[in-house]
C-alpha cells in the first residue's frame, strides 16, 4: 500500500517589524533607547536635529516617529507642524521631560497622537508602539446599522462622508473628533465616561499622561478642541455639558 504524505505546510514570510524615526538631541538617550528598540526587533532611523529628520522624510518614510520636544534651532513641535503641512501623516509620539498639559495639548493640536514622559519605563513605551504601528488594538464592536445621516437639533452628522454641520453650517471635525462627538449626540442626555470616550480613541487598556487617571486630560483637550469648533461657528454652542469626574454629556437642543 502507498504511504500518504502529509500535506505539506506553506511556510509564511516572517511580517517584518515597523520602521521607527527616533529624533532627540541628546545622544546617549538616542542611543540607548535605540538600542533597546532594535533589540525589541524594530528598524530604528536616528536622527539628532528636526533639519535632518525632516530632509529623509522628503525622500522616505517611517511606520511611526519618535520626537523629542526640547532640541535646538527646531524644536519637535516645529518639526511635526512641518511635517503636517507637508501632507506627511506619520502618526507621532512625544517623548518628553515636560509634564505640564499646555505641551501635552499642544502636541495634540498639532496632530500627535500620544505624549510619553522620558521616565516612563521600556514596556509601556513597546505597548504605545504595539497600538500605533501594528494595528494590535482591540477589534472595535460591530457598528449598529444607521441610515446616511443623524439630525439632532441643529446638528447633523453625515456618516457617509464623516462631516458634521451645525445648523446648516459645516464644522471641520477631524476623523477622530467626529467619532467623539458621534459617540455623544447618539446618547444625547446620558452621560459617556471619560474612560469610554478614550477607549474610542485609542481602545481599550491604552493609557496616556501622568498617573492612572492621565486619560482624562486627553479627553478634556479633544472636547475643548470640539466646543471650539463649534464656537467658531455659534459663539452660544453649549451642548456638550461636563460632569467633573466621571465625563461629558451631550443635551439635545429642542
Amino acid at each position: 500500500m502507498r504511504a500518504v504524505s502529509a500535506p505539506r505546510r506553506e511556510q509564511l514570510a516572517p511580517i517584518p517589524m515597523p520602521h521607527l524615526l527616533l529624533i532627540d538631541d541628546d545622544d546617549l538617550f538616542r542611543e540607548s533607547l535605540g538600542l533597546n528598540l532594535v533589540d525589541e526587533g524594530y528598524e530604528v532611523t536616528s536622527f539628532g536635529n528636526g533639519q535632518d529628520a525632516l530632509a529623509y522624510l522628503n525622500r522616505s518614510g517611517a511606520d511611526a516617529i519618535l520626537l523629542d520636544w526640547r532640541m535646538p534651532n527646531l524644536t519637535g513641535i516645529d518639526v511635526l507642524r512641518r511635517m503636517r503641512g507637508a501632507g506627511i501623516s506619520i502618526p507621532v509620539i512625544f517623548l518628553t521631560v515636560l509634564s505640564d498639559d499646555i505641551y501635552e495639548e499642544a502636541a495634540l493640536e498639532g496632530g500627535a497622537v500620544d505624549f510619553i514622559d522620558k521616565s516612563r519605563r521600556l514596556p509601556i513605551l513597546l505597548k504605545r508602539l504595539q497600538l500605533i504601528t501594528e494595528g494590535g488594538r482591540p477589534a472595535p464592536e460591530p457598528e449598529p446599522v444607521r441610515v446616511p445621516f443623524l439630525h439632532l437639533g441643529p446638528l447633523m452628522l453625515r456618516f457617509d462622508t464623516n462631516r458634521a454641520a451645525w445648523a446648516g453650517r459645516p464644522v471641520d471635525l477631524t476623523l477622530t473628533e467626529f467619532r467623539i462627538l458621534t459617540l455623544l449626540a447618539e446618547k444625547a442626555d446620558r452621560d459617556v465616561g471619560y474612560r469610554e470616550i478614550y477607549d474610542l480613541v485609542h481602545g481599550k487598556d491604552f493609557i496616556a499622561g501622568h498617573g492612572s487617571e492621565g486619560y482624562r486630560a486627553n479627553v478634556r483637550t479633544f472636547i475643548k478642541r470640539i466646543r471650539k469648533k463649534f464656537r467658531e461657528v455659534d459663539s452660544g454652542f453649549d451642548c456638550i455639558r461636563n460632569y467633573a469626574s466621571f465625563g461629558y454629556r451631550w443635551t439635545a437642543q429642542r
